[in-house]
């Protein structure tokens, strides 16, 4: 099996970023499933490659490219987004739909609602009840951040094929839709044990 290269410490993230401007070594472009006849290797590289992901994201905080990078957190991106892309909705369906509890997108909203981001309004149905939606000006901030990282997400995968990018998006859609089902279908005997 090919080693792992370790890129946890400080000084690998200066490497990394002068290796990037470097040509790459073949070797560089990831193992094929061959060199993992046992799967345990494969999967090993995997989770190995996926906390450096991120590692890296936090680092980074995919902040995009600009004046406006890394001024929005990740909590508040995604609420942002998800208000635009389903449109104005409780704390309850808002958390369920993000898979946190409601306490926290309270927490999280507040924020927002502080700096006109987003608005609280009366149910359309129900005037008694509050949804939570995008204000003008949050639709004018999340477009800006979207084009932010739109642009590093452009720089990242430069080299890349327009089938590479489609099937990287796709697999990583999947994969992320596939870990919290994992996470709850762990049992207590599945977990290693204790050191």
């Amino acid at each position: 099996m090919p080693p792992i290269q370790d890129m946890t410490s400080d000084a690998s993230v200066s490497q990394d970023a002068t290796d990037a401007q470097a040509p790459q070594d073949s070797r560089e472009s990831g193992p094929a499933a061959s060199e993992f006849p046992d799967g345990a290797g494969l999967l090993d590289a995997l989770q190995h490659q996926v906390a450096i992901f991120a590692r890296r994201a936090e680092q980074t905080r995919l902040g995009g490219v600009g004046q406006v990078r890394n001024t929005m957190d990740r909590a508040a991106y995604l609420l942002l987004n998800r208000l635009d892309l389903e449109g104005p909705m409780g704390v309850k369906a808002l958390a369920a739909g993000m898979g946190i509890d409601s306490s926290t997108v309270t927490r999280q909203v507040a924020p927002l609602v502080d700096t006109g981001l987003v608005k609280r309004t009366s149910h359309p149905e129900d005037g008694r009840a509050v949804v939570l939606e995008l204000s003008d000006r949050g639709h004018a901030r999340l477009e800006e951040v979207r084009l932010s990282r739109r642009l590093l997400m452009q720089r990242v995968t430069d080299d890349w094929t327009e089938e590479e990018k489609v099937s990287f998006t796709a697999l990583l859609t999947r994969f992320n839709r596939s870990l919290p089902a994992a996470k709850q279908s762990v049992s207590p005997e599945d977990a290693p044990p204790a050191s």
